[in-house]
């Protein structure tokens, strides 16, 4: 499956600093990928199988909104990792992903990393370090876009 090697993935900003060796299992698991614009990534609540590092280009991140449709929640561009779920039991993606431009991504095939993290634990503290942290930023930027639109939102009537 891999035509990436550890020294690529050094120099993914995600995974800067992480030692050769956990590189190079990852790489096992990483392909380059291209997604083109318009094309839904990730599916809300469908399996979470994959996730991807997004080299160029934009994706929107959103989720279904009762009465409101999908609404687009925040931005993936270069440099920004894209799905997170496939991590978490139950591997089920939480939000929604399509690529609003062209996007070329280093892409992972979760089930393999999981593997890989199950047999080396240094490996899978690593990853879910980093992991959990751009979930807590994620998850703080939509607090964020919520409070502010709650801000600009007309005042209820009494």
């Amino acid at each position: 499956m891999s035509t990436l090697t550890a020294a690529d993935l050094a120099r993914e900003p995600f995974l800067r600093g992480m030692r050769g060796a956990d590189l190079a299992r990852l790489a096992t698991a990483a392909r380059p990928a291209a997604i083109p614009a318009g094309r839904r990534i990730i599916a809300e609540a469908a399996p979470a199988e994959r996730f991807w590092l997004i080299r160029d280009g934009e994706a929107a991140l959103d989720l279904r909104v009762p009465g409101r449709g999908t609404v687009a929640v925040d931005t993936a561009g270069p440099g920004s990792v894209l799905g997170w779920s496939w991590l978490f039991r139950p591997y089920r993606w939480r939000f929604g992903a399509a690529a609003v431009t062209g996007v070329e991504a280093v892409e992972f095939d979760a089930r393999l990393v999981r593997t890989l993290c199950a047999v080396d634990p240094a490996l899978g503290y690593e990853l879910t370090r980093r992991f959990t942290e751009l979930a807590v930023d994620r998850l703080q930027a939509v607090r964020l876009r919520l409070v502010e639109a709650a801000a600009t939102a007309p005042a209820p009537r009494p």
